[in-house]
């Protein structure tokens, strides 16, 4: 095996002068392979350096263009907006909060509009690809469910998305409203299951796990409600709706 020996070094014998020979050759050709790297590699920048200083403009008016369009026009756009929507929002919350005799009427202007305010239908109209009107499916979604028009609720609500720990489980949760109110009981059960799982938290997760595990039992399936009712037990005791557990089980061991 080869040593390091220092520079200078004067081989003792014949043996050592040939290893120190070896060396300084095998030395000297890692070198050289450096150096035809280094300018192959120079030689190929300068033969396309057009193409890359190009690429280089290329991405940094892409840069520029992306953060002119979001100063210039996009965030206004999404002020402007949200402005707009307020009065449909304003409709909503008196509808959720106001006499039955004038709900479907306050939905209907949130939906619609009213003096002279756009409602959600045309906030996602005319402000698409904004937060609001993102926000706006989900508002137009409950309008609709709550409205008796399940099948637009369906459809708004589905295309409603966010990381709100409330809001993604509540859009899931209606869309399975709809869909029981519809009838279609598997479909509102996988929406309700997905509502759960959406995310973690002491409201929404033992709302729509009770509301899973009734729709099993009228799917008769009893072992599915019986996980769902145990786990409202186990895991959100505090809840509301670990109050109805108890009678739920029954329920579920009564059809096992």
């Amino acid at each position: 095996m080869a040593t390091y020996k220092k520079r200078g070094y004067k081989p003792k014998n014949k043996e050592e002068e040939v290893e120190v020979i070896e060396d300084n050759s095998t030395t000297a050709e890692v070198f050289n392979t450096l150096d035809e790297g280094a300018s192959k590699t120079e030689e190929w920048v300068a033969k396309n350096q057009k193409y890359i200083f190009g690429f280089v403009g290329v991405i940094a008016l892409v840069v520029l263009a992306y953060l002119g369009y979001d100063k210039f026009i996009q965030q206004p756009k999404e002020q402007e907006a949200a402005n707009e929507m307020f009065k449909a929002q304003q409709y909503f919350d008196n509808a959720v909060n106001g006499n039955e005799t004038v709900q479907d009427s306050l939905y209907n202007m949130a939906l619609n509009g009213g003096e002279g305010k756009y409602g959600f239908l045309e906030i996602i109209d005319n402000y698409g690809g904004t937060k609001a009107a993102n926000l706006a499916h989900y508002y137009a979604g409950f309008a609709y469910l709550n409205t008796n028009n399940y099948q637009n609720a369906i459809d708004y609500l589905d295309k409603f998305t966010s990381d709100d720990q409330i809001l993604q489980p509540l859009a899931l949760g209606g869309i399975g409203d709809a869909f029981v109110q519809l009838n279609q009981m598997e479909e509102g059960l996988s929406y309700y299951e997905k509502a759960a799982k959406a995310r973690d938290n002491e409201f929404t997760t033992p709302k729509f796990l009770l509301k899973a595990a009734i729709t099993a039992l009228s799917l008769n399936k009893a072992d599915v409600a019986t996980k769902y009712l145990e786990r409202i037990k186990d895991e959100f005791p505090k809840s509301p709706e670990a109050n109805q557990v108890d009678v739920h089980l029954g329920r579920a061991q009564a059809m096992k």
